[in-house]
């Protein structure tokens, strides 16, 4: 296949993707409105005359969702879907550098489209090891399909060279571990944001409230969560030093010092300094929980800015977007 031909394609499973993707995130919203929340199937074991939800060794006893067959066929389906959905995503890449021969994550588009798939891989891994984690899969997907529209619509950028400034060896080491770290906080911010959600909506019941029944009532257990995020964030921490170490020397070898504080480099730190506070909080008695998962969302909202108000909007040295 020509250049002209390969880039066509990387641009045909950009769409592919994206609906596979879409139709995943449809197949999951199914799977949760045909589950059934744990504690109803405990109260049906109860009234039975079965074991209690305390005794019962079962997934129902941890509070975490059991589902009926059909549910469990929606899930298995949405899985299969998000999984066909990340080899186009990852033909959408091959077929880029392929097209242009070089790595495909030499500008905005490129990289970003590159951090979503290792967050659509990250889970996949994640529920394929822990089946109930796919019970987030909506909530993973779901800004998967956002955020491949938007760089779909403001971020595209024809196949082409590289710019100057980065023609190295060292972007097969800064920007790829850069894409990994941010991939994988990209689910840990995520399963943040749902142990908040799920931890309020467990207080509130614990008080005697009144709380309607929700989707929120299939999601793994706010412990489960926690510990995800807490997890993948750990698996992320040493990934993200190390592409800020290997940055400071990439800036080294062009533009002979270490360290400047050029903005993509100060808000790289900052990234750094509030993951580190995490994994730190998560540990400290006193700041377990809320208000360590209100740290590691900072940290996801950090990693988004410094992607785009660094890259499209303020003036340094890392400002070459490649948009347009």
């Amino acid at each position: 296949m020509t250049e002209e031909q390969l880039a066509a394609l990387s641009d045909t499973l950009f769409s592919v993707a994206v609906a596979l993707y879409s139709l995943a995130v449809v197949a999951f919203c199914a799977e949760l409105a045909f589950g059934r929340p744990a504690r109803d199937q405990a109260r049906q074991l109860v009234a039975a005359g079965g074991a209690s939800i305390e005794d019962a060794d079962s997934p129902a006893a941890a509070g975490e969702p059991v589902e009926p067959a059909r549910a469990r066929r929606l899930g298995l389906v949405a899985m299969l879907l998000t999984v066909l959905g990340a080899l186009s995503h990852a033909g959408v890449l091959v077929a880029r550098g392929l097209a242009t021969d070089r790595l495909p994550w030499g500008n905005m588009y490129e990289f970003a489209t590159a951090v979503v798939l290792v967050a659509v891989v990250a889970y996949t891994v994640l529920a394929v090891r822990a089946p109930v984690l796919r019970h987030i899969g909506v909530f993973v997907l779901a800004p998967v399909v956002v955020s491949m529209v938007l760089i779909g619509l403001f971020l595209y950028t024809k196949a082409g060279p590289l710019v100057a400034a980065l023609r190295s060896s060292w972007l097969a080491v800064h920007v790829t571990t850069a894409t990994l770290g941010f991939g994988i906080f990209f689910v840990s911010g995520i399963a943040s944001v749902l142990y908040l959600v799920r931890g309020r909506r467990d207080a509130r019941v614990a008080a005697g409230g009144t709380v309607a029944p929700s989707l929120l009532d299939r999601l793994p257990s706010a412990a489960a969560l926690d510990r995800t995020a807490h997890r993948t964030a750990v698996f992320g921490f040493p990934i993200w030093t190390f592409a800020v170490i290997a940055g400071a020397i990439w800036a080294e070898s062009a533009w002979g010092r270490f360290w400047g504080w050029d903005p993509k480099e100060t808000w790289a730190f900052i990234a750094w300094v509030v993951y580190a506070a995490y994994l730190h909080a998560r540990t400290t008695s006193g700041w377990r929980g809320r208000p360590a998962a209100w740290v590691n969302v900072v940290g996801l909202v950090v990693m988004v800015f410094n992607l785009l108000y660094v890259n499209l909007v303020s003036t340094g040295l890392h400002s070459y977007a490649g948009v347009g």
